[in-house]
């Protein structure tokens, strides 16, 4: 693909322009010499690798950030943002990945949290009668009355974009907004999305899932290493490779080959479990699934339906109230985590810096910390540091780490990177079972790649596989069987799942309640 320069007909009037900006963080240029044009009633993409610099890119149109050098014009005008007020007062509003709502207040009182009116006396049925008209000219009907914590996620994201249009906002940024909605969400949104644009709105839309992009964008601007590598290119006849590899420099695989297999013996049982969140109330309520050698079964879910919590249990990190688990026949359920790891338990938790790692250890010391207490690891009561030397160099050749060296802090590494350390930790001990959650959560398209092709290598290598994801497109793609579960419990499991009946499940519909579902074995 040539990468066009944007060209602007004159009957599009731009909304806002950024000319040369450049943004440093200690040890770090994330935008350099970065250019953009957003037009009036269009959704323009912004794609990029982790650490591309397209956050920050937008954190400065945000008036977050301050740029060290760069032009920022808003309908022909150069500004100058300090804080966000300033980006709101010139019809800039940014709408986060984690909501900036107060649960216990409604609906209208978020809207009009921060606003200089009212400031003494409200007529609060009055705010609730503008903010209603306000949604239904959007086509985001929400109850200005009801609490926050009363609504779906779906529900809280149009209180966000009511928020910043409430305020006369005129171009939204959406950060990675489907990354908490079920399909059918989504596709609410797409719909809220070009009714906005309709209505002369325009919006920039920061994403990683590129058949999104290439679903709801009118242009896509994609930047690498900090630099614009495409400047509005048009989605209409672009492909999902193109993209792809303008954001990663190569090809890009995208449907991995899962060779036909048998699975084996049962590996993983989980019968009748029941658990309790962290504020003690019911998360996980009376799941029954097994997985068998050589499989994955994929578990879906909107987040905070309980997946978190059922991972927790099988790797011994939280107690069930009721019900067990067995790893190949040993009850594992209330056990010591290292009881489950010496019976074949590998884990790849959601947080890979707070959990999954020691940030300011070595690559070296979080890859021998399973077995750092056996031979040759270990002679004795002390650390064979050579050989563990050995270990760490064999799986940083092995598994394609790219670190300066084997005794670079993990906190210096890039997510993809600090994935595959964790991953070549939990792999190179054989497992029977892996369970991976979220294991590209965050990821580019070449990290993500990566990571599909060492989970498939293992399910090939015989080990029974538990991968929770929210991305269903990665989840139709590598399982074998798909489940849903929805406020702790499951609605069924499919072999061959399709989008619509995966999405019905995640929203709460049971697959024996949808119509012809496709088969089987639904709990």
């Amino acid at each position: 693909m040539d990468h066009p320069e944007t060209q602007t007909p004159a009957n599009i009037p731009l909304v806002v322009t950024m000319k040369g900006i450049v943004k440093r963080f200690p040890g770090v240029l994330a935008n350099d010499h970065a250019d953009f044009e957003l037009r009036q009633g269009e959704i323009h993409a912004l794609l990029g690798e982790n650490g591309a610099g397209k956050s920050t890119l937008m954190n400065v149109l945000a008036g977050l950030y301050s740029a060290e050098a760069g032009i920022i014009t808003v309908n022909h005008k150069e500004v100058e943002f300090h804080s966000p007020k300033d980006a709101i007062k010139a019809g800039i509003g940014m709408i986060h990945q984690h909501f900036m709502l107060v649960p216990s207040q409604t609906v209208t009182e978020n809207i009009l949290l921060g606003m200089d009116q009212p400031n003494f006396r409200m007529n609060i049925n009055q705010y609730d009668q503008k903010i209603a008209e306000l949604g239904q000219h959007f086509g985001m009907e929400v109850d200005p009355k009801a609490k926050i914590w009363q609504l779906s996620v779906g529900e809280q994201q149009r209180v966000e974009i009511l928020k910043m249009l409430y305020r006369g906002a005129n171009v939204l940024i959406m950060d990675e907004p489907t990354a908490v909605l079920a399909p059918q969400e989504a596709e609410v949104l797409f719909t809220t999305l070009r009714t906005m644009v309709a209505d002369g709105k325009s919006v920039i839309f920061i994403s990683h899932k590129l058949q999104e992009v290439m679903a709801i964008a009118d242009r896509v601007t994609v930047l690498r290493k900090g630099k614009v590598t495409a400047a509005g290119v048009p989605t209409l006849g672009s492909t999902r490779q193109e993209l792809a590899r303008l954001m990663v420099g190569r090809d890009v695989v995208f449907q991995m080959e899962k060779t036909k297999q048998e699975p084996g013996e049962v590996v993983l049982q989980v019968q009748n479990v029941h658990a309790e969140n962290d504020k003690g109330l019911p998360a996980v309520r009376g799941m029954s699934f097994e997985i068998r050698q050589g499989e994955i079964y994929g578990l879906a879910g909107v987040a905070g339906n309980g997946q978190r919590e059922l991972s927790q249990i099988i790797s011994g990190l939280r107690k069930c109230t009721e019900g067990k688990i067995l790893l190949s026949g040993k009850e594992i359920s209330n056990q010591p985590t290292q009881f489950a790891i010496e019976n074949g338990l590998a884990y790849v938790p959601e947080d890979r810096t707070h959990v999954g790692s020691a940030p300011n250890l070595s690559m070296t010391d979080n890859v021998i910390m399973k077995n750092y207490r056996h031979e040759p690891i270990s002679r004795g009561w002390m650390l064979d540091i050579p050989q563990a030397q050995h270990f760490a160099q064999k799986l940083k050749d092995a598994y394609n780490i790219v670190v300066p060296n084997i005794d670079t802090p993990v906190r210096l590494l890039s997510g993809g990177n600090l994935q595959r350390v964790i991953l070549a930790r939990e792999i190179s001990g054989n497992p029977a079972l892996l369970v991976a959650v979220q294991p590209t959560r965050g990821l580019d398209v070449g990290a993500i790649e990566g990571i599909h092709k060492l989970l498939l290598a293992q399910r090939e290598a015989g080990a029974a596989i538990l991968l929770i994801s929210e991305e269903l497109e990665e989840l139709l793609s590598l399982s074998d069987r798909v489940a849903v579960i929805y406020e702790g419990r499951l609605m069924g499991e499919v072999r061959e799942p399709d989008l619509e009946t995966v999405g019905l499940m995640m929203t709460g519909t049971p697959l024996d309640q949808i119509a012809a579902p496709i088969a089987t074995g639904a709990k």
